[in-house]
């Protein structure tokens, strides 16, 4: 009994800073996540705490499934607050970000696990896939703000499309590791078959499925008649309902649930550009993703000293984290964008917020529950050491980078998050 009442008012008390901390940390040079990881460390420094933290590998499946839940959450929120239509030109960044960056990136981390970490070329290649996406869950910052608030320069609609696109398309290469573990050998037959089923397959039902369900849930949400339409009902809940319908059939249609969560939410906010609805959408899918952010970085914060997740660190681990957040992934997007024409001080910022988070361990967690690898321990402590330092390193910058860019700019997007009128 006294552990529930304890429970329950821990919980109480998160959902509380849930909602007062992102005001109290808007003007400084913190974040939410630096926060909440902070919070977790700090509990796991109480004893009896301590002791009832587990590592993410003995409870791998719960792992898995937690951290997929706020992902789809966040992927619906961020399809619902992009203002930009689809299209080629108008996505150019986006196209070139997962296009170039990502596949550039991958091989760079899965050399650099080979050479550094003496990695075979499985548990290389999962980690790789594991840390290339950016994180649509802890990049809110970098992201644009609500619908239709005017937050939407190049630099936070590329960070925000980037993000809600390439969590799906790093699923390919985490078959690929899994294939590469559990085959006996990968000859030619076994490459044609990942290249049709988990790269060319997977992505085109997610796209089209993913598409499908977001103009039908659009005309049921706004081109019913009057009566029966659901954005008469006014509950935002109703995010979390396509969300989840949305990534079950996707993946029942052997598809990337990921991808097709994301297309379903730009496809809907299609149907209706401008309806209202969409904010309040919007901010329900925000709120609940915040909640289970806060829930599942405070578990993080308690697991790297109370659940050993930092307990096989070493030089070439940090050096690995190190490499990828300030070498590879800035290198590798600052390529992908050589001729865009986008001004220096844009692209920098693109290639640099590239935040690694919940997303990563989705997929590690994900690749661990399907195939066995080599040294889970050492991945687990790099991933995790790579992140937090993503959460320091971002979250610390990610204030007054923008903030000075925005004021150079012109732009007054601090008091649009705000709800504050413009200064005419």
């Amino acid at each position: 009994m006294t552990t529930y009442i304890l429970a329950l008012a821990g919980f109480g008390a998160l959902v509380l800073l849930t909602a007062w901390l992102p005001l109290l940390l808007r003007q400084l040079p913190l974040s939410l996540p630096i926060c909440c990881v902070g919070i977790g460390a700090a509990l796991s420094s109480v004893p009896s705490f301590a002791d009832a933290v587990p590592h993410p590998q003995q409870h791998i499946h719960l792992i898995e499934r937690l951290a997929e839940f706020v992902v789809i959450i966040s992927l619906m929120g961020a399809g619902l607050k992009l203002d930009r239509r689809i299209g080629w030109r108008r996505w150019i960044v986006t196209w070139r970000l997962l296009g170039i960056a990502m596949p550039l990136t991958i091989l760079a981390l899965v050399l650099l696990g080979s050479v550094l970490l003496g990695l075979g070329l499985a548990a290389a290649v999962l980690l790789a896939a594991a840390l290339a996406p950016t994180d649509p869950v802890l990049a809110s910052d970098v992201q644009v703000g609500p619908p239709q608030q005017g937050q939407e320069d190049e630099m936070r609609f590329a960070l925000t499309s980037e993000a809600g696109l390439n969590d799906g398309l790093a699923f390919p290469f985490v078959h690929l590791a899994i294939a590469l573990a559990t085959a006996g050998g990968f000859g030619a037959w076994e490459f044609g078959e990942w290249l049709t089923i988990a790269v060319v397959w997977k992505i085109s039902v997610g796209i089209a499925v993913g598409a499908l369900l977001g103009r039908s849930m659009g005309w049921l949400t706004f081109h019913l008649p009057i009566p029966a339409k659901l954005s008469r009902t006014g509950d935002g809940f109703v995010a979390l309902g396509i969300t989840c319908l949305t990534y079950a059939l996707v993946e029942l249609a052997h598809g990337y649930g990921f991808i097709g969560v994301f297309v379903a939410a730009v496809a809907l906010r299609s149907a209706q550009h401008t309806h209202a609805y969409h904010d309040k959408m919007h901010s329900y899918a925000e709120e609940l993703e915040r909640l289970l952010m806060m829930m599942l970085l405070v578990g993080f914060g308690a697991a790297l000293l109370g659940g050993g997740l930092l307990q096989e660190l070493s030089w070439q681990s940090l050096a690995y984290a190190g490499l990828a957040l300030l070498v590879v992934r800035p290198l590798c997007g600052w390529l992908s964008l050589l001729g865009s024409r986008r001004p220096i001080s844009e692209r920098g910022v693109i290639s640099f917020f590239g935040i690694r988070g919940l997303g990563t361990i989705y997929y590690l967690a994900y690749g661990m529950s399907h195939a066995t690898f080599e040294t889970p321990g050492q991945l687990w402590t790099t991933a995790s050491v790579t992140i937090l330092l993503s959460v320091l390193l971002h979250g610390t910058t990610v204030t007054p980078v923008l903030r000075f860019l925005d004021r150079r700019s012109g732009r007054d997007t601090e008091s649009a998050q705000l709800g504050l009128q413009l200064p005419t």
